[in-house]
């Protein structure tokens, strides 16, 4: 299976072109809009590209961008939806503007792409919903505990090698503060030179904002 195709850029066509890699020249069906993002004849190009085999149809298709090859991956394996309709429906909208007209069920945005009916729209709508809001989810998701784990690391080392940042975040949890926010607060601080009874106050301080 074919990820990408780099070569020298020989022909464009409307929706395809031809690229020549080593002597072969590959006719890579893409939308317009696409196609006019590349470079120009002779340059060297880069496409993404799905290689589509069937019985009596062997073709490749080609994309800009990695978004815009999981876009067309997702509206293909949807009842109902080709691969011409897919390449229509790419030169008319963004994969972030798809993906958002899916989560929100907007209508309207897909049945104002050529070729997309109220049924069809709804058709996508139903089968991707789920599953372009579940892979957000749990990027959003993933993307929160890295972030928590490497401020929760560099806090943690640095309680563990300082008595002083200890003591200190002790003392603000006696006196009301809870431990995240107390985290917060003193990864934000200068801690090197300062004392405890300095550290605090600091603390109360930023707390206090």
């Amino acid at each position: 299976m074919l990820a990408y195709i780099k070569g020298k850029l020989e022909m464009k066509m409307t929706g395809y072109i031809v690229i020549d890699v080593g002597g072969l020249g590959y006719k890579v069906f893409m939308s317009d809009v696409g196609i006019e993002k590349l470079g120009n004849i002779g340059e060297t190009v880069k496409v993404h590209t799905y290689y589509k085999v069937r019985e009596d149809d062997i073709s490749i298709f080609g994309f800009n961008t990695l978004e815009e090859l999981k876009m067309f991956e997702l509206l293909i394996g949807v009842s109902g939806v080709g691969a011409k309709t897919a390449l229509t429906m790419l030169a008319t909208c963004e994969p972030s503007e798809f993906a958002l007209a899916v989560i929100s069920e907007d209508v309207k945005t897909l049945t104002g792409i050529p070729g997309i009916g109220a049924k069809s729209a709804q058709r996508i709508i139903l089968e991707l919903k789920d599953k372009i809001s579940k892979e957000q989810q749990v990027e959003a998701i993933k993307n929160e505990i890295n972030s928590t784990e490497k401020a929760n690391n560099k806090i943690q080392e640095a309680i563990q090698n300082n008595a002083r940042i200890s003591e200190a975040m002790a003392a603000l949890q006696v006196l009301g503060y809870n431990k995240k926010q107390i985290e917060k607060v003193f990864e934000k601080l200068e801690k090197e030179e300062l004392s405890t009874e300095e550290l605090i106050k600091r603390g109360l301080n930023l707390l206090s904002i």
